[in-house]
């Protein structure tokens, strides 16, 4: 398919809705070597440029030949300038016969959305702005893909609906069904090599190992702290709050549960077929660190059970999975550790061609979020598995806050009859930032 003179690009890939079979370009829209010509590239504009926003996602979407980089954003003029260079060294040739035009940088992210030339959003921000940055890209007719997680369960059901409404395309940004040895472990599950399931044990990090130091410093000269703090209540500045950091505090996320559990709690949904649901119960305890700036659960223990009888058992003692049923299992220790299972039949096992395939890009998000974007289809984890994934986080951090076993409503996503839990569900945001 070819695109036709006269309707815009947005037009274009909306129109496309309902297509199949992977997007292909005429000859004639083809540059250089068989690379698409800018014109009919898919353009991105990136906000939150980085360690993440640049090394993964913007080099990633680099690395794709139908896709344009042309906006990079961020509140630190640092990241900034590195990203825009870095974009403008890969297009260099094309810069230099003027196919190119260049890459503008932004500090306000709302500058990126408002272009009409831009087809989609990538967002590498702190936690507690994907929501609200995706909905506003979403509301103008962006296509986004966006780092996990939310901050609270009401910001994901909002992506989720607004993404349903619009009839977006939206990728939660993570690579884990992309990798063999997770798609590998999920099919051998969904297809019954360990029998029934009965438990699913999980392992994640600890951390951080300090409490952080809130000592308030001067802002750097060019960083705008009070964009970078956005939605969340104000607070002095101080190096360990920013970057990184700010995992470990609860007013941009929710510590480690959400930032590795949106991970391996993805496998286990997948392999437990509860991908647009969740469990029914939690319980569990964790720990914080006693004063200092870093106030997420550095440590937690929990166990969660699911309306089939599944328990999941979750505690910060290392990255591992492990599915088991009555006498088998399968899993894996240590980040890409290699699939092990209790016998070698398991590991030699053939999935056959009338037993369950799970959807997967072995090429990566990037990659398959572009796919989508042409075919108008749901990427591998759309933004209802990733709000689902991120709701498991949040109702564990709950159940830690209040010291006590909750029970779940995936259904209505509320604790039923439980108006103290209930209350953590959402969170206001500082004016004028609202959902």
């Amino acid at each position: 398919m070819t695109h036709t003179p006269g309707i815009s690009r947005r037009t274009f890939l909306r129109g496309a809705a309902g297509l199949a079979a992977p997007y292909v370009l005429g000859a004639s829209a083809l540059g250089a070597g068989g690379r698409p010509a800018p014109s009919n590239r898919i353009t991105v504009g990136f906000i939150g440029v980085g360690g993440q926003g640049t090394e993964r996602n913007l080099r990633g979407f680099l690395s794709q030949p139908d896709a344009q980089a042309v906006a990079v954003c961020d509140v630190d003029p640092a990241n900034r300038e590195n990203a825009r260079s870095l974009t403008e060294r890969h297009y260099s040739r094309e810069m230099a016969d003027g196919t190119f035009k260049g890459c503008a940088g932004y500090n306000d992210f709302r500058d990126v959305i408002a272009r009409r030339d831009i087809d989609a959003i990538c967002i590498s921000t702190p936690d507690h702005w994907h929501a609200l940055m995706s909905l506003m890209a979403i509301r103008a007719g962006k296509d986004v893909i966006c780092e996990k997680p939310t901050v609270t369960v009401q910001e994901g059901r909002s992506v989720a609906d607004a993404v349903a409404r619009y009839a977006a395309v939206f990728q939660t940004a993570t690579e884990d069904r992309s990798i063999a040895v997770y798609h590998r472990m999920a099919e051998l599950v969904r297809n019954g090599r360990v029998g029934k399931l009965q438990r699913i044990l999980v392992g994640l990090p600890s951390g951080p190992g300090q409490p952080g130091d809130p000592t308030p410093r001067p802002v750097p000269q060019g960083f705008d702290y009070d964009l970078w703090l956005g939605p969340a209540q104000w607070a002095p500045y101080c190096p360990g709050r920013i970057h990184f950091n700010f995992r470990w505090i609860t007013d941009y996320s929710g510590g480690m549960l959400p930032d590795w559990g949106c991970h391996l709690f993805d496998t286990a949904q997948w392999a437990n077929n509860t991908e647009r649901t969740g469990p029914v119960e939690v319980q569990g305890a964790g720990k914080r660190h006693a004063g200092g700036l870093y106030d997420t659960f550095h440590e937690f223990h929990l166990t969660y059970r699911y309306a089939n009888g599944v328990e999941m058992i979750v505690n910060s003692t290392g990255p591992a999975i492990r599915f088991e049923g009555a006498d088998r299992w399968v899993g894996n220790n240590g980040w890409l550790g290699r699939v092990q299972a209790s016998s070698p039949e398991i590991l030699a096992s053939v999935i056959g061609p009338s037993e369950i395939h799970l959807f997967t890009c072995p090429a990566a998000e990037h990659r398959n979020f572009l796919d989508c974007v042409k075919t108008r289809t749901d990427p591998y984890f759309p933004a209802e598995f990733g709000h689902r994934v991120a709701t498991i986080c949040h109702i564990g951090n709950i159940a830690m806050e209040l010291g006590r076993k909750l029970w779940w409503d995936p259904a209505a996503e509320e604790f039923p009859g439980d108006a103290e839990a209930n209350r953590y569900l959402a969170r206001a945001m500082r004016a004028p930032w609202h959902l």
